[in-house]
């Protein structure tokens, strides 16, 4: 117990602290920012081409946060600071706010805001004392997932060079592997999740927010923008390029210019098909593993399902390699013959990304009205047949979104694919990471690109059911 006070009392783990603090709470609060005020312009004000903007913003889903430090660092080394580096995940995790919000905005009756509107209260006392309220779990939803990711993002802050907890762990790992070190590190992360969760579980109440109507089927009324236009335009148009731009420009530049970038397309196909493959299977896994979790968290409210939904969060604020030596642990010890199988590194994928899915289906479930099912059983049907024709089409969305969103992490999931995947199993994500620190940033693009163009599906699809949510 002194020891492990002793080191934790270092100078060194005190500045690790401060910079994963500031970095976690200013990245949480100008990724949820950008993503209410993105979302915001889009459903509620006369911008033009909503389509096209709506697009953009959801299109940097499709970058990891390491194929977007690799381009701002391989373009500038100003961005290897604070500033830089809030600004990188800033630029890479918005959208997880930006598709809730704009999926819970076109939910929302517009004849509530309208109300307000003819009650006297002007343009932002209607947003903050009306639209703001009612959308709050889609934006506490989407923060507490940029706050977890913030905590265990290791790629894009290596490369920034700038030094938290979870860099901190892995250099543990990989120069001396002193693994007591890296645990207590690990726990203090922990502790960091566990604060998260209650701050998000505070916040969001226990208020219920279904309705048996639809409200208003119609579009809401255009706020016009008039002599702002030009400004929000611009706006809207500097974020599309900061986040998109700068990254997918650095990776043509290197893949036409750079010494380095002779393309293997059998590598390239190969690393391609496993990546897909796996995104694939873990999506579905993650999803069919949130649904349970959430009914019970949403149905069956108390202590104990809040803890069982809760706990699903804890293992995302660690590093992955955490997570993967932990079932190497195990599974040598206890299972030898699960080690580096594709089982086992689904299950990883499982802990790490289940808390993606458990806050997509939930957001769509807690407006699923219980009433609905009350009804179907009191005329006789069974609950496997009230799930099936009540409840399924009705968070089909939610079950869709999260499929997506999971599929997405695990195509560029990084530090726990490169140690679980069986032998000679090879990703977009552990291809490109391989080139690019060892400064080949020219062999590096051709996978970061396909990486890119193989989330665009994904990217699309939630892009796509967020628009039809009215």
């Amino acid at each position: 117990m002194g020891e492990a006070t002793d080191f934790l009392w270092r100078p060194r783990i005190g500045e690790l602290l401060w910079n994963t603090v500031r970095l976690l709470v200013l990245g949480v609060l100008v990724s949820t920012a950008v993503g209410v005020a993105g979302a915001w312009v889009v459903e509620r004000t006369d911008v033009p081409a909503r389509g096209w903007w709506h697009g953009l913003l959801c299109a940097p889903l499709a970058v990891p946060a390491f194929v977007n430090g690799y381009g701002w660092v391989s373009t500038t080394h100003a961005v290897q600071s604070f500033p830089g580096a809030v600004m990188v995940v800033s630029l890479s995790y918005f959208p997880l706010v930006y598709l809730p919000t704009v999926a819970a905005l076109r939910r929302l009756d517009p004849a509530v805001e309208e109300v307000a509107t003819a009650l006297g209260k002007g343009l932002w006392q209607v947003f903050w004392r009306v639209t703001l309220p009612a959308i709050s779990p889609a934006v506490l939803g989407g923060a507490l997932l940029v706050g977890l990711h913030l905590l265990a993002e290791y790629g894009a802050l290596q490369l920034l060079n700038y030094p938290t907890l979870t860099t901190a762990i892995l250099q543990q790992y990989a120069t001396v592997f002193n693994g007591p070190e890296a645990t207590l590190l690990a726990l203090v992360l922990v502790t960091f999740c566990l604060l998260l969760l209650g701050i998000e579980l505070l916040l969001r109440g226990r208020r219920r927010r279904a309705r048996v109507g639809s409200g208003a089927r119609r579009e809401p009324t255009r706020i016009r923008l008039g002599r702002r236009r030009p400004v929000v335009i611009g706006g809207l148009a500097l974020l599309a390029v900061w986040a998109l731009g700068v990254p997918i420009g650095a990776l043509v530049r290197w893949l036409v210019r750079g010494t380095s970038s002779g393309i293997d397309w059998g590598e390239l196909t190969g690393a391609a098909s496993s990546t897909f493959v796996l995104a694939l299977l873990g999506g579905l896994l993650a999803t069919a593993a949130a649904v349970p979790v959430v009914w019970l968290a949403v149905r069956h409210r108390g202590l104990v399902t809040t803890a069982i939904e809760r706990s699903v969060y804890t293992a995302s604020a660690m590093p992955g390699i955490v997570i993967a030596l932990a079932l190497v642990t195990v599974s040598i010890r206890a299972v030898p013959a699960v080690y580096q199988t594709l089982g086992l590194l689904l299950v990883g994928y499982l802990i790490l990304f289940l808390p993606r899915a458990v806050v997509s289906v939930r957001s769509t479930f807690e407006l699923v009205p219980p009433n609905l099912e009350e009804v179907a059983r009191s005329l006789g049907c069974s609950g496997p047949a009230v799930a099936r024709r009540v409840t399924l089409p009705l968070v089909l969305p939610g079950l869709s979104a999260a499929a997506a969103l999971v599929a997405l992490a695990v195509a560029t999931e990084l530090t726990a694919t490169l140690l679980l995947a069986p032998i000679g199993t090879e990703t977009l994500a552990t291809r490109f990471w391989s080139d690019a620190s060892s400064v080949a940033y020219g062999a590096a693009a051709p996978y970061a690109l396909a990486l890119i163009a193989l989330s665009v599906p994904s990217t699309w699809l939630l892009a796509r059911l967020s628009m039809r949510s009215r």
